[in-house]
């Protein structure tokens, strides 16, 4: 049930379409958490996960400017190659340069970015927040260099205000990322490491903005990490979602480290992805629920 808003993206007696555009996407979870978002707003719509291979994107990317259409989110590996095909972006998206939100402007295509700020309301909800403190704050470390991995470092560097040590299988991909947010003046800087160059005993957020886990559940991105060399009180936030227990986070859990999955985040993301395409502000519970339902 709504609380009276209406959208200005049409009215209840048009069909209002959105997407997510992946490869693969029969995993997804959006359709359930968008699906019960429209109802609970009162619009007619309908939300459609489409397996989209790389080669075919600029093509569905340019159905999303017809008529009734609101737009779609993107996932793997779409989140970068989508920017060059849009109109304009908004200055999250700039700043990370991925996109996982296309709204559809009157035939514009618009590209932001949700992840960061749902990354960051999800760990303001697990106390994962700003202190005011740089000391005791401590370094964020993430685990990454893709899409997902740009979005964690925003969120540490400029939401969080955090150094951020960025740690990837090749190197290189880390180093790419830490140069593209290197600025003399930044109160906050980038890295990327290797795990010996880190200060364990000051983080107490790990980030997993990886792969790993996501298709193998024995897989993990920190083999034969020491969890109890992190600082007191530490989060490892494993933006995977399914499996919903990772090995990362049983190896964390078993170390004594509080350890969260990825779907605080995709709750979030999808609440800030709908309120742009429909103007309806939906609580987080809503999508919450949805993905409850799905357990």
């Amino acid at each position: 049930m709504n609380d009276g808003q209406t959208s200005s993206r049409g009215s209840a007696s048009s069909l209002l379409r959105a997407f997510l555009y992946a490869d693969p996407a029969a995993h997804s979870l959006s359709p359930a958490m968008h699906r019960a978002a429209f109802a609970w707003a009162g619009l007619r719509g309908d939300y459609e996960a489409r397996r989209v291979p790389p080669a075919d994107l600029p093509a569905a990317l340019a159905q999303l400017r017809e008529p009734g259409v609101l737009g779609a989110n993107l996932s793997l590996p779409h989140k970068e190659a989508a920017l060059v095909s849009l109109d304009d972006l908004s200055a999250a998206a700039r700043a990370i340069g991925a996109v996982n939100t296309v709204v559809n402007r009157e035939g514009r295509l618009f590209g932001d970015n949700t992840d960061a700020p749902g990354l960051f309301d999800a760990l303001l909800d697990l106390g994962a927040g700003r202190t005011g403190d740089r000391e005791m704050a401590g370094p964020v470390v993430v685990l990454g260099a893709g899409g997902a991995a740009r979005a964690a470092v925003y969120t540490a560097l400029i939401l969080l205000e955090r150094d951020v040590f960025i740690v990837n299988r090749t190197r290189a991909r880390a180093e790419e990322l830490a140069a593209f947010w290197q600025n003399g003046d930044a109160d906050y800087q980038a890295r990327a490491a290797d795990l010996s160059e880190i200060p364990w005993s000051k983080v107490r957020l790990v980030v997993n903005a990886s792969s790993a886990g996501l298709s193998n559940p024995a897989e993990t991105p920190l083999p034969g990490f020491d969890f109890a060399g992190l600082a007191p009180g530490a989060l490892v936030y494993d933006m995977v979602y399914q499996p919903r227990e990772t090995r990362l986070m049983r190896d964390a859990q078993a170390a004594g480290v509080r350890a969260e999955n990825g779907l605080g985040m995709l709750a979030h993301q999808a609440r800030l992805a709908f309120l742009a395409w429909t103007g309806a502000d939906v609580p987080v519970g809503v999508f919450l629920g949805a993905l409850e339902e799905r357990r």
